[in-house]
């Protein structure tokens, strides 16, 4: 990790990266101008090894909060521009940092202390961007931004490979499931990782959001419902903008959204491709691995019921493999079930197709070869020391909480009362096996308050094994009236050692936001975190 000593002084460690995401409002309240910006922002030395910092206290202050020893610097906020412009609306926002930052990861480019950072935008905030849906079509995607050290802080630069991925930019489909005519548009983005060979995956997840009709004659099917696809999406639909989002039209591209999306970050004349072999649903996370020579992708279908999955490649393709769900027991043990046409429930006689029908309503075939349903699973991370895998499950509606022996004798799944979330991890045993156990829950846990946390969602491993936990209590209720969620405080970043299960809270968020992804330089002198939305309904 690096400390940064001098002859008299004590030594410091660096620099943490957060990036704050703020309503507008804020300045005119006089809030911090580190939270009066929305993006992603870095800083040196936070990723070392565990134990290297004082762990800071729940809080509930409209400030970004850091141990001693560390400083904050914001990097890449909402509407930096990336291009020169004149424009304005939706021409100027598809030119500038999109918003609701999520996922982020660094990709190294050009020397030490130099390199790109890859940012996932999830949402767009009518208060903030105005009521034309072209801008919001514009503020979601993925950002592409040169960043550099600048004397001890971090800050954007220019770069010939700086670009945006919105719901304009030209995509292509590949794998199984064929999209019908021209498809355009990345949304939604969660989670983002890097792949061995250098790309980046994108997962879109609640896609269904950006869809809507004003006909009053169009019912939804059964594929509607499971997917959560309405009239109204989720208050602000873009059909009124572009008929792709109009349900009730034949040309509606609800099955072009929901996808991994793959992409090169060093080369903005390449095509996103959406690969369809890993199914439609929507995904929280993409997460890499490798395993026996090949490919293995991690993701969860980030809702109240969603599911696990894993794909396992036939080759060194994303376009060829087997899609698994995950069937987990009681017991401690669990399967993988393949998603493959013609076997089980998932043939002709069923009413599937073909394997692409199969993974275009990924979700129905779940359902219908028996996967278990869980509360909200949202990022996996794989640990880079024993290969162990990690899930985060950010909880569901009620007053219960994820105990060992709720978690032991019931598997966490939807309907159960849990406010907190958990960790739950697990190894594979051979075959199609699985054997999986609690590893956190949230509420009061070992360690006492000092790594108290709820609704775990994004998971992230440094290179020496630190596992590192971000929180995501939504805006509703993470400063809201009630008691449920008060001991943990504002939503946080916290550091897990794995072999004690002892927690650490490393940083606090503003009131309101939520901390999203998190990613490292090589050196671990770098650690780069997105803060999002703060203020949004306090």
């Amino acid at each position: 990790m690096g400390d940064e000593t001098s002859g008299t002084g004590p030594s410091r460690r660096g620099v943490v990266a957060y990036g704050a995401l703020a309503a507008a409002g804020l300045m005119a309240v006089g809030a911090p101008a580190v939270a009066a910006a929305e993006g992603s922002s870095a800083g040196r030395a936070a990723a070392g090894r565990f134990g290297e910092f004082e762990p800071v206290a729940a809080s509930e202050a409209d400030a970004v909060t850091v141990p001693a020893g560390f400083r904050a610097d914001v990097v890449a906020p909402w509407g930096e521009r990336i291009r020169t412009s004149r424009a304005d609306g939706a021409v100027a926002q598809a030119r500038q940092v999109g918003s609701h930052h999520h996922g982020v990861r660094y990709v190294a480019s050009g020397g030490s202390g130099r390199g790109l950072l890859v940012i996932g935008h999830e949402g767009a905030d009518p208060a903030l961007l105005g009521d034309d849906p072209r801008t919001a079509m514009a503020a979601h995607g993925l950002t592409v931004v040169g960043v550099r050290e600048d004397g001890g802080a971090w800050r954007t630069a220019g770069s010939a490979a700086g670009r945006r991925i919105t719901a304009e930019t030209p995509t292509r489909f590949s794998g199984p499931f064929a999209a019908d005519g021209p498809s355009r548009g990345v949304v939604a983005v969660s989670g983002v990782t890097v792949t061995p060979w250098g790309t980046c995956l994108a997962a879109e997840e609640d896609f269904q959001a950006c869809f809507g009709t004003d006909d009053v004659r169009w019912r939804r099917t059964e594929e509607d419902v499971r997917y959560g696809l309405s009239a109204g999406g989720f208050g602000h639909p873009w059909h009124g903008a572009d008929p792709r989002f109009d349900l009730a039209r034949d040309g509606a591209h609800a099955r072009q959204f929901g996808w991994v999306v793959e992409f090169d970050p060093r080369d903005p004349s390449s095509v996103p491709v959406k690969r369809t072999a890993l199914g439609r649903f929507s995904h929280g996370s993409a997460t890499v691995s490798e395993s026996g020579g090949r490919v293995v992708v991690h993701s969860t279908d980030a809702v109240d019921g969603g599911y696990l999955y894993k794909f396992v490649s036939a080759g060194a393709s994303l376009d060829d493999g087997t899609l698994y769900v995950a069937r987990l027991r009681a017991d401690g043990t669990g399967r993988w079930l393949p998603l493959r046409y013609g076997e089980g429930p998932l043939t002709r006689a069923g009413g599937w197709a073909d394997q692409g029908d199969v993974l275009v309503r990924a979700r129905l075939a779940a359902d219908a070869v028996g996967a278990t349903a869980l509360n909200r699973p949202e990022r996996v991370a794989v640990s880079p020391v024993d290969g162990h895998a990690y899930l985060a499950l950010a909880g569901g509606n009620g007053t219960g909480r994820c105990s060992d022996a709720g978690v032991r004798g019931a598997v966490p799944r939807v309907g159960a009362a849990d406010p907190y979330g958990c960790v739950v991890r697990w190894r594979e045993t051979g075959g199609d096996g699985l054997r999986w156990e609690l590893f956190l829950a949230g509420g009061d846990l070992r360690g006492g308050g000092e790594g108290a946390f709820a609704a775990p969602k994004g998971l992230w491993f440094d290179a020496r094994g630190t596992l590192w936990i971000s929180t995501g209590v939504s805006g509703a209720a993470v400063n809201g009236p009630g008691e449920v969620y008060r001991a943990a405080g504002n939503n946080a970043l916290l550091a897990a050692d794995v072999g004690s299960g002892v927690v650490r809270r490393f940083l606090t968020a503003p009131r309101g936001a939520e901390v999203t992804g998190v990613d490292a330089t090589p050196d671990g002198r770098a650690l780069f975190v997105n803060v999002q939305h703060p203020g949004e309904r306090t």
